[in-house]
């Protein structure tokens, strides 16, 4: 996860919400990905697509069987339907995201019977810090705005 956490710093630096994702498969990172979609006019260029991709070039397979991605925000339902598809083991996120969450704070894609997929969840690793990040970033983005508007 601190892996993932200097991902999502990088995503800051960039002027993107601060997420990041890795994608490990026997214990060694196979991908990284941050936040993209303000930078890259792509709104599925989430962290955790963005590291999907890059794992599934480097296995040279959609499927990404055996593999758990770590990723410092609670996976949306875009995220989360695209990590079913892919077959992933398990998924370990940081913060909980209560507007957007996929994993039980909105919605849980991943307990639903219907699905064929089901890949295990843990969460909170690592929360405090991801929090801070995510909060640090949008206080920093109001306080600009607050300075524009009254210039």
């Amino acid at each position: 996860m601190a892996l993932a956490l200097a991902q999502a710093q990088l995503a800051w630096e960039r002027g993107e919400v601060p997420v990041g994702a890795v994608v490990v498969k026997d214990g060694e990172v196979i991908a990284t990905g941050f936040n993209q979609p303000i930078s890259g006019h792509d709104p599925t260029a989430h962290a955790e697509i963005v590291a999907l991709r890059a794992a599934a070039e480097k296995l040279g397979n959609y499927r990404l069987p055996g593999c758990e991605l770590y990723v410092t925000l609670e996976p949306c339902i875009m995220c989360s339907g695209a990590m079913m598809h892919a077959r992933l083991a398990r998924v370990v996120y940081a913060a909980t995201d209560p507007k957007t969450g996929a994993c039980g704070s909105v919605v849980n894609l991943f307990e639903e019977d219907k699905l064929n997929h089901h890949t295990a969840v843990t969460g909170g690793v690592l929360a405090d810090q991801a929090s801070v990040l995510l909060k640090q970033f949008f206080a920093e983005r109001r306080a600009l705005a607050r300075k524009l508007n009254r210039a």
